[in-house]
């Protein structure tokens, strides 16, 4: 279902709520007794290993050592009465992101972004000034207070743990946005993906960059698919390193070697690839 991957450990989740945890010490695979489809992963401490498991409901899950509770402040949400998806189905904790100073992230789709200032324990909305519509949020090691959401209306940023955004999107045309990274050490350096919208015979998916926080974004095409018929989804491109970044298109996995100025084909998969996760240096 989903993987993330943190210093020393991986986690995965499987289709059947059981949760694999793979590390130096071996394997362990825990049964985490929760029936909803898992969406995201987080791992907050590899050596503990305490993990945030979020689900379509939406619940957020904590796993410590080998035991999975519910987290209730999350699940109290006064706010929860107005999740909702375009289909009627069940909103989703779409992707989760955590800050150094301790705050961690939720985006919800669809019900924009829950905060949690204590790890994942207590539970509080943004600001609602972004769009509703996140497809991911994303944090910045070297920019605890900075956040990134990638939403229906292109790409907003907050320097103050979501209490006010910024719309950056002009570049964009503020096209239809899916995923979105930042480099580790630079919190002005993010990539991220705009297309037509969700749905289409071709929905010309592209792959965007910015050097100054999203003031100006350019078009990457060097080595890099001008356009794709489908979107380049959630969890298709990740920083690992300032100059190391991985990107999904399809079956294919690209990867740069220079904050993804530019960038190379190294693998075609058997099937189109869900997502990637790697550990950010």
């Amino acid at each position: 279902m989903r993987a993330a991957e943190g210093a020393g450990l991986v986690v995965t989740a499987m289709g059947d709520g059981t949760v694999v945890l793979v590390s130096d010490a071996g394997d362990e695979r825990i049964a985490t007794g929760i029936d909803e489809p898992i969406e995201s992963l987080l791992i907050l401490d590899a050596e503990g290993p305490e993990v945030l498991i979020g689900t379509e409901a939406p619940h957020v899950y904590l796993l410590e050592g080998a035991s999975v509770g519910r987290v209730e402040s999350f699940a109290q949400l006064p706010c929860r009465e107005g999740f909702h998806t375009p289909w009627g189905g069940p909103a989703a904790v779409r992707s989760l992101a955590a800050a150094p100073d301790g705050f961690v992230y939720a985006d919800i789709h669809v019900g924009s972004i829950m905060r949690s200032p204590d790890r994942g324990r207590s539970w509080q909305p943004v600001t609602p000034e972004l769009h509703e519509d996140v497809h991911q949020v994303a944090t910045c090691p070297a920019g605890p207070k900075r956040v990134y959401a990638n939403a229906a209306d292109g790409v907003w940023i907050s320097d103050d743990r979501g209490d006010s955004w910024r719309h950056r999107a002009d570049d964009l045309d503020n096209r239809y946005g899916r995923g979105i990274t930042g480099a580790p050490g630079n919190p002005d350096v993010i990539l991220a993906t705009v297309s037509d919208g969700p749905h289409g015979d071709n929905v010309h998916g592209e792959l965007w960059r910015t050097d100054d926080a999203g003031r100006t974004w350019r078009h990457v095409t060097d080595g890099f698919p001008t356009s794709t018929p489908d979107n380049i989804n959630t969890y298709h491109v990740a920083f690992e390193t300032d100059e190391l970044a991985w990107a999904v298109v399809g079956d294919a996995v690209y990867v740069s070697g220079d904050g993804g100025v530019s960038w190379r084909q190294i693998w075609r998969g058997p099937e189109p690839i869900i997502m990637l996760a790697g550990a950010r240096g």
